[in-house]
């Protein structure tokens, strides 16, 4: 039976990245098993929930097969558990279905094993919807995206200074960028090196701060972006742009840009996957006789042959006039289901040859 991991965190099913990440760290502390309110069974509960809906790409497929898909063992990488209960001790850098687990429990208990976590601070992640007309997401289209987010500051690129001043190197860090502190946990003494928050890990402050941005290298202003929606996406289906999320300061990273797609139904046209089901009605005596009529496709009006003693409901596949796979080749096949017309009232000439045909149909 498929888990429903939005419950098991506790959240809602458009619960943002960061909210999902308040849940899990609130519920891992609660229940991990060196606490007192320790539970290992529900740990590994809401480890799994996490390592696949706070990850976009897996959040993605969870959400379209639900919990039955591919999830690579659980863990992510091969993973077993003791290797995961290490890496949440502090016994080393891992990372779990794309999430760094060391990061997270490093900040959730305190400890880091002597390991650096210096990395460069990272922005949001940013999610917009846009809506789609079902031609368009069949065939692709370009579309421009406006978004009032932070940005890198443009007068001082980013590094916090007035532009013509210059930079001295940070007297916290020594320049090193990173601090190194020890302190007692449960566990006993760890020792972490962190990054330095006086200059954000660069090693260098500005001796004179940016007039535009106050010194943290970041302005909230509009970015405008192109997107280019590849032909046969989905309904649900998102688009990353790398590096086009929120700014995070001096010497951080922007987060990315995620496009998430939601196409409009269409009277004539019904999708599964890469292909397209349609409907067409057609008379008793051209089910009987058959004949070529004209049908609806993506590509327009096209001819369709309906051979003699055709039957109601009876499907025609028309292959090459679906949805093109997207970032691949070659197309979905068209559907067509012909339901014969029986009329409810003929008139008296035509019950007459109806009659004269009994004994020949």
């Amino acid at each position: 039976m498929s888990k429903d991991y939005y419950k098991i965190l506790g959240v809602e099913k458009g619960a943002s990245q960061d909210e999902l990440k308040k849940a899990f760290r609130k519920l891992a502390h609660k229940y991990h098993p060196d606490k007192k309110t320790g539970d290992e069974k529900k740990f590994k509960e809401i480890n799994e929930a996490y390592q696949i809906v706070g990850d976009a790409q897996k959040r993605q497929q969870y959400d379209q097969y639900g919990s039955t898909f591919d999830q690579q063992g659980g863990f992510g990488g091969g993973m077993g558990w003791e290797d995961f209960m290490n890496a949440t001790r502090g016994g080393g850098g891992f990372q779990g279905g794309g999430i760094d687990l060391g990061d997270l429990f490093g900040d959730m208990f305190g400890f880091g094993g002597g390991r650096s976590t210096g990395r460069a601070k990272r922005g949001r992640d940013v999610q917009v919807d846009m809506q789609l007309k079902f031609e368009e997401a069949v065939f692709g289209i370009e579309r421009e995206i406006k978004l009032t987010k932070n940005n890198i500051c443009d007068a001082c690129k980013g590094d916090g200074a007035e532009p013509g001043s210059s930079l001295k190197t940070c007297e916290d860090c020594k320049g090193q960028g990173q601090v190194r502190h020890v302190q007692q946990t449960m566990l006993g003494a760890m020792q972490q090196v962190v990054t330095c928050s006086t200059c954000q890990g660069q090693g260098k402050t500005a001796e004179k701060s940016c007039k535009h941005c106050g010194g943290d290298g970041m302005v909230r202003s509009e970015s405008a972006y192109k997107v280019k929606i590849p032909a046969g996406i989905d309904d649900g289906q998102s688009i990353r742009l790398t590096g086009k999320g929120e700014a995070a300061g001096v010497g951080s990273q922007a987060g990315d840009l995620y496009v998430v797609v939601h196409v409009k139904s269409n009277t004539k046209f019904v999708r599964s996957n890469y292909d397209i089901f349609t409907e067409v009605h057609i008379s008793y005596p051209l089910a009987v006789m058959g004949d070529k009529i004209e049908i609806d496709t993506l590509e327009g009006k096209k001819k369709l042959v309906i051979p003699a003693g055709t039957q109601s409901h009876q499907n025609f596949k028309l292959k090459n006039l679906g949805v093109p796979h997207v970032n691949g080749r070659g197309r979905g096949e068209q559907i067509v289901k012909v339901i014969v017309d029986i009329p409810k009232k003929v008139s008296r000439n035509a019950k007459k040859l109806l009659d004269d045909l009994k004994d020949e149909l």
